[in-house]
């Protein structure tokens, strides 16, 4: 997969879907199959334009919505499909203020778009002012693709980001197509939950604001584990979120080395305790539950 951050002029015939794709849930699985069905069957390139930032953190970032997976996660899943080729672009001032038709020029002349497939509500352009028959007219062919539901709901990222804020995984499993799951590489921390015996692993995360936090039972790549997604208010009070897995009967060192860090329950809410041992009776409760729910995984 070739990872483009400008719109360098392509050789090669594409189909295209556009969008910020944030979860890559069930119903952006849909769009991207299109995609590749119809590269496939017309022999152009399979290819996915996406923002970062996401455009409505950079016009309001205190009320934009939180991030379901990372740019990087993103990028792992799109090469996980066989997407060909993935255009990242910067949404800036600059990009902002390109009009519908220069967009449009850009999509025919540069990125050589064919096809298009894209959601009904598709909009482009300074003050959202294209649509998709400004792009049927430029002579790009357009596919619409129906709403996914599930349940008599439309699949959709903020639904994604409820049932995650709400603990709801097998709903989140359901709208995903996959259990949620977030990567980083681990990295020294301070050294505090090994002085209370239960040592960790600090994950460093590639997005700020992930849409849940408290504790959990979860799987550090093939191991289980109960983790902490928040600012540990009794022991130090972080100022950022910060994820932790303590990973049972573990030894090996996995400093430097990149994991995925899958949710699996939702134990309880972060709280502050009055000292440290309420703490640590707190986190072998933690344990004890968890591992009372792995057992009947």
């Amino acid at each position: 997969m070739e990872i483009f951050r400008h719109f360098e002029k392509q050789p090669f015939e594409c189909v295209m879907t556009v969008g910020n794709y944030d979860g890559i849930h069930l119903g952006h699985q849909a769009l991207i199959n299109h995609v590749i069905t119809y590269a496939k069957k017309e022999r152009y390139h399979s290819a996915v334009m996406t923002f970062e930032p996401h455009p409505r953190e950079f016009f309001d970032s205190i009320s934009a919505p939180s991030r379901i997976i990372s740019l990087r996660e993103k990028l792992e899943f799109f090469d996980g499909l066989g997407i060909n080729r993935v255009h990242v672009i910067r949404f800036d001032a600059d990009f902002a203020k390109i009009s519908a038709v220069e967009f449009t020029n850009i999509l025919k002349n540069n990125l050589n778009v064919k096809r298009l497939v894209l959601g009904k509500d598709f909009r482009f352009g300074q003050n959202r002012e294209g649509g998709v028959e400004m792009l049927k007219n430029a002579g790009i062919e357009i596919i619409v693709a129906d709403e996914f539901m599930i349940n008599q709901e439309r699949v959709s990222s903020s639904l994604v980001r409820e049932s995650l804020s709400h603990g709801d995984f097998k709903k989140v499993n359901l709208l995903l197509g996959r259990p949620y799951a977030i990567s980083g590489k681990v990295i020294h921390g301070d050294k505090r939950g090994r002085e209370i015996g239960f040592p960790t692993a600090n994950i460093h995360m590639f997005h700020e604001r992930p849409p849940l936090r408290g504790v959990f039972a979860v799987k550090l790549d093939d191991s289980f584990g109960v983790a902490n997604l928040g600012v540990r208010p009794t022991v130090s009070g972080l100022s950022q979120l910060n994820l932790e897995v303590h990973v049972f009967d573990f030894s090996a060192d996995l400093y430097g080395k990149h994991v995925h860090v899958t949710f699996l329950k939702k134990l309880r809410d972060e709280k502050k305790f009055k000292n440290v041992n309420e703490l640590k009776l707190q986190i072998e409760i933690d344990i004890a539950n968890a591992k009372s729910f792995f057992k009947n995984l």
